[in-house]
């Protein structure tokens, strides 16, 4: 049983001692952060879903060196990211874009969800308010006498 505590001890004291060994100082280049952002926002034109930072093909570290280039020339990121939608479109940026058709990807599904919550508003209004057909279909067909009758002896059936 004593061993537990001591276990558990050496647990804690290992867990406490070790985030500042493993924290380091990291002495990066500025240039090095930007690239590395512009990287994870396009897309490997190879890979499915990966970005460029990510992805080990050839393409993409191609594409990272060109990165770079021109980062270090001294390009902006606006500049770099318009070089990529040059060559490859639409289709090397991670995240759709809000522009040209990409709008209807963006505001689908409110029109979508408009449309729904109008429908169901009507729908609710229609079930909730009689319509003069219902009401006239009540009153003009009277209850046979034999129905009646038939009603009366169900009726008293069920009581007993």
């Amino acid at each position: 049983m004593r061993y537990q505590y001591v276990l558990s001890l050496f647990l804690l004291l290992s867990l406490l001692g070790s985030p500042p060994l493993a924290a380091s100082n990291r002495n990066e280049d500025p240039s090095e952060a930007l690239v590395r952002k512009i990287a994870r926002d396009l897309r490997c034109a190879v890979c499915q879903n990966q970005s460029v930072y990510e992805s080990n093909s050839d393409l993409a570290k191609d594409m990272l060196v060109v990165i770079r280039d021109k980062v270090q020339a001294g390009e902006t990121e606006t500049a770099i990211r318009d070089y990529f939608f040059q060559r490859y479109g639409d289709y090397i940026y991670l995240e759709p874009t809000a522009e040209g058709k990409n709008k209807i990807l963006w505001w689908a599904p409110f029109l979508g969800l408009l449309i729904g919550v109008i429908a169901l508003w009507r729908a609710i209004l229609h079930w909730r308010t009689p319509t003069s057909r219902d009401n006239t279909a009540a009153e003009s067909t009277p209850l046979s006498p034999e129905m009646a009758q038939r009603i009366r002896r169900d009726l008293e059936k069920t009581e007993v």
